[in-house]
């Protein structure tokens, strides 16, 4: 199924949603609308449990250039600049949240707002011709939608102080070798590679992937200890689902499992 908004496309199959970021004059800079469209979306999918996996990329050859710094009439919409930032921070928050694995997909530009919700996704799968850039300084601004937080967890201090003071544009190839692209995929075959990583994750176990992601996420900011009582939490959760009865039965019996998500013996969750 496919629906089309003005700035945001959806199609849904097989349990993968992609939303394509689509205002492709403006190679999918992110206006007021486009954030509104964007935050709908992931509520929707983390108040639902059709979606198991969502793609984000960008129409016509690109990801996205960053925020649309000419969207005058979306801020006019907004008493002070800090309204419309916490507004856009709540978007990026759910990205983070949401309880189903997320994956960019990235052609062309990912600069600024648009890098970082690229790196807001679990895993990035970029073609050669990807480029990079947290190109804030360049207009006076400092990184936003969670840029800060994100880049020293991923690349060290010294390196994520580099890309955002001096505003440098990477290349995928080095980009991947900071950690920041996880897989590298020919422009003829990332459709295809995209598709298959999402099916694998559609097909895995939901409540296990959630908290999974949920335990990774915070692992970074706490103690052993703090981690050691989250993943009970988790693990005490997963032992409550179906999925767990079924992957046993299914090695047991030599098969593929068939996850469902459900709780104990068959209910839902």
């Amino acid at each position: 199924m496919t629906d089309r908004a003005e700035t945001l496309l959806h199609h849904r199959s097989e349990g993968v949603l992609t939303l394509t970021l689509n205002r492709p004059a403006l190679k999918n800079a992110i206006n007021t609308q486009l954030w509104d469209e964007l935050g709908r979306a992931l509520h929707a999918v983390a108040r639902g449990d059709d979606v198991r996996a969502v793609v984000v990329t960008g129409a016509a050859g690109n990801f996205c250039s960053g925020a649309d710094i000419s969207d005058a009439a979306g801020a006019q919409g907004f008493s002070d600049p800090s309204r419309m930032i916490r507004a856009i921070n709540d978007v990026i928050q759910q990205l983070h949240d949401l309880p189903v694995p997320t994956l960019a997909k990235v052609r062309g530009v990912a600069a600024g707002a648009g890098w970082n919700i690229a790196l807001g996704c679990d895993l990035v799968v970029a073609t050669p011709d990807a480029r990079f850039c947290q190109i804030f300084t360049k207009r006076a601004l400092s990184p936003d939608c969670g840029g800060s937080w994100l880049l020293p967890k991923l690349v060290g201090l010294q390196q994520a102080k580099r890309l955002t003071l001096l505003a440098e544009t990477l290349q995928s190839d080095e980009a991947q070798s900071l950690g920041l692209v996880t897989w590298v995929q020919p422009e003829e075959s990332i459709d295809s590679f995209v598709d298959g990583i999402a099916a694998r994750l559609a097909a895995g176990p939901p409540l296990a992937l959630a908290q999974t992601k949920a335990l990774v996420n915070n692992g970074a900011d706490r103690t052993l200890r703090d981690a050691l009582a989250d993943e009970l939490r988790a693990q005490t959760i997963n032992l409550s689902g179906a999925d767990v009865i079924e992957a046993f039965a299914a090695f047991a019996e030599k098969r593929d499992p068939v996850f469902t998500g459900a709780w104990g013996a068959g209910g839902r969750p």
